[in-house]
């Protein structure tokens, strides 16, 4: 995946998008645009404590949606 197939929901977000191609349903995303976190495959176990509370703040459907991961 190219840097130019990252983006963002809102210009102010510090969450990166990218759309994999390959496989439905798949919904990836960065922090940084080197190492991308799948989704239903990470959140939050691999994300640090910084990470998991920006993807929170600028993904409140996310949140909601895992709410039985993060008790």
């Amino acid at each position: 995946m190219a840097l130019s197939d990252f983006y963002k929901q809102n210009e102010s977000d510090e969450v990166w998008w990218t759309n994999d191609t390959e496989h439905v349903g798949r919904f990836l995303f960065s922090f940084d645009k080197k190492r991308v976190f799948n989704l239903f495959e990470d959140y939050p176990h691999e994300l640090t404590q910084e990470q998991l509370e920006t993807f929170n703040r600028e993904n409140p459907y996310w949140v909601e949606f895992f709410k039985d991961r993060l008790s």
